[in-house]
C-alpha cells in the first residue's frame, strides 16, 4: 500500500528522490491522506520559485468533505508543479503515487530525505 522507495512524513506527504546529486525530489500525498480527504475537486500548489519550509503549509487540497493544507515535507525551492492537476484534480485520488504527484523541490540539503519515515515506519505511525 505504501511504496518502499518513498520517504514519508507524519503529515501524510511522500517524497521521491528524483535527482540525488542536485537534491531534487517529487512530492505528493499518501493513499491514506487521499482516502481520508475524499474526492479531491481542487488543488492549489506553490508557484515555481517559491521557497518552502518543512512543516509549513504551501498549498491546499479541496475535497467534497473539506479544505486541507498541503505541507512542505522538506526545505527548498519549488522547481516544477504538476499542471495536470488543474484540469484533473481527481488524479490525486486515482493515482496518488504516480500521475497525482503535486510538485518538485530542489532541496536545501540533498541528504534531508533520509531523516523522513520509511514505508514501514509510516504505516506504523497510522496505528494499524
Amino acid at each position: 500500500m505504501y511504496p518502499a522507495d518513498l520517504a514519508y512524513t507524519t503529515e501524510h506527504e511522500w517524497v521521491r528522490v528524483m535527482e540525488e546529486i542536485s537534491g531534487t525530489v517529487r512530492i505528493g500525498i499518501t493513499e491514506y491522506a487521499q482516502d481520508a480527504l475524499g474526492d479531491i475537486v481542487y488543488v492549489t500548489l506553490p508557484p515555481v520559485g517559491t521557497r518552502v519550509v518543512a512543516g509549513e503549509p504551501c498549498g491546499e487540497l479541496e475535497s467534497t468533505k473539506s479544505v486541507s493544507d498541503l505541507f512542505a515535507p522538506l526545505d527548498g525551492v519549488v522547481t516544477t508543479v504538476n499542471d495536470a492537476l488543474d484540469g484533473a484534480p481527481e488524479l490525486v485520488n486515482s493515482d496518488p503515487y504516480g500521475d497525482g504527484w503535486m510538485f518538485e523541490v530542489r532541496l536545501d540539503d540533498p541528504a534531508a530525505p533520509a531523516a523522513l519515515l520509511d514505508a514501514a515506519a509510516y504505516q506504523n505511525s497510522l496505528g494499524s
